[in-house]
């Protein structure tokens, strides 16, 4: 027969028998160890307090995948991409292998693209050292280059503007390579961040002057060559585009002095010198027009551009030539008396 107890040693007994079975449910989930959990969605570890923390009961809701999981998916422990697109892992060697020198003979054989496998490897193989990341960088961006794969090219050179964030050439040379992919915006970005790091570098207003050319912003491309050759007065490519970018807003006087300056600074480009024909034939100026795409032709005979502007000046001065003829001829028919 057992002994009846107090009311409050009834009550302090039942409290001792809940705590205990609460620790003994958190134990035991903790030795079975958190089955059903993603890889990806799974807590981290805390560290152990001294005391056990209450066990709280709970449902699972709706829409609270990482309860409702049952098994782990191939996609759950799949390999994680690398961190950037420039590495590439690959296989450790017993004994090390120079993968940049890899590049260079592959490169001598013709394989560029098995060179440019061999150079993500160097990056990949160089982790956190700075100067070999650096070196390896530098064999990969002409490689991509080479191979067309030119965001490749520009994210490698992002990948070197934070190497060294000091200087602006890595982000005006990827602002370059996003303006032969047409991706001007970025260019833009990429030209107005190199600003800020040098606000006296030519180089900066030269891109930053062709990205507004190509969005067609003719008055702001205008403001930053001119700003590009006032650092650099003998910068004959900011002096070209400074009067291209004049042709194209009708200011055809202006342009040609910029463009007589380009072509004297620049003797041997012909895209230069078909750009100062245009700026002679919009005046008039016909046979200087005609000596300048002369000049464009012996230099770059490929060029389609000086050969159509040169043929059309040819058609329109000999249509000229026969209007000057008939002009003539009808004067002397005219009976003066």
């Amino acid at each position: 027969m057992g002994v009846a107890l107090p009311l409050h040693m009834r009550s302090t007994t039942l409290f001792a028998c809940l705590v205990t079975l609460c620790l003994a449910g958190c134990e035991a989930r903790s030795l079975r160890g958190p089955q059903g959990l993603s890889p990806v969605t799974r807590a981290a570890p805390r560290a152990a307090s001294a005391e056990a923390a209450p066990c709280p009961s709970f449902k699972a809701q709706p829409g609270d995948a990482s309860l409702q999981a049952s098994a782990v998916t191939a996609e759950d422990v799949a390999p994680a991409e690398p961190a950037d697109a420039l590495s590439l892992p690959h296989e450790e060697h017993l004994a090390p292998v120079d993968h940049l020198g890899r590049a260079r003979v592959l490169r001598q054989e013709g394989d560029l693209a098995g060179a440019l496998t061999e150079a993500r490897r160097a990056v990949h193989d160089a982790g956190e050292d700075l100067d070999a990341r650096e070196t390896a960088l530098d064999h990969l961006i002409p490689l991509a280059r080479l191979t067309g794969q030119k965001q490749l090219a520009a994210d490698a050179y992002e990948e070197l503007a934070h190497l060294f964030p000091d200087g602006p050439e890595p982000l005006v040379q990827k602002a370059r390579i996003l303006l032969e992919l047409g991706q001007t915006e970025s260019a833009l970005h990429a030209a107005e961040a190199a600003l800020l790091l040098d606000p006296e570098y030519p180089e900066v207003y030269q891109v930053l002057g062709r990205a507004h050319l190509a969005a067609r912003q003719l008055k702001l491309a205008i403001v930053r060559f001119q700003q590009a050759v006032h650092l650099d007065p003998y910068h004959g490519y900011a002096l070209n585009n400074l009067g291209f970018a004049r042709l194209l807003a009708g200011q055809d006087e202006a342009a040609v002095e910029a463009l007589a300056q380009a072509a004297y600074l620049l003797p041997y480009e012909g895209f230069v010198h078909n750009n100062l024909g245009l700026a002679y034939e919009r005046l008039g100026r016909y046979e200087e027009a005609a000596m300048a795409f002369d000049t464009a032709l012996r230099l770059s005979p490929k060029n389609r551009k000086a050969r159509l502007n040169h043929a059309r000046l040819e058609r329109q001065t000999h249509a000229s030539a026969q209007v000057q003829a008939v002009s003539r001829e009808r004067a002397r028919e005219v009976d003066p008396g």
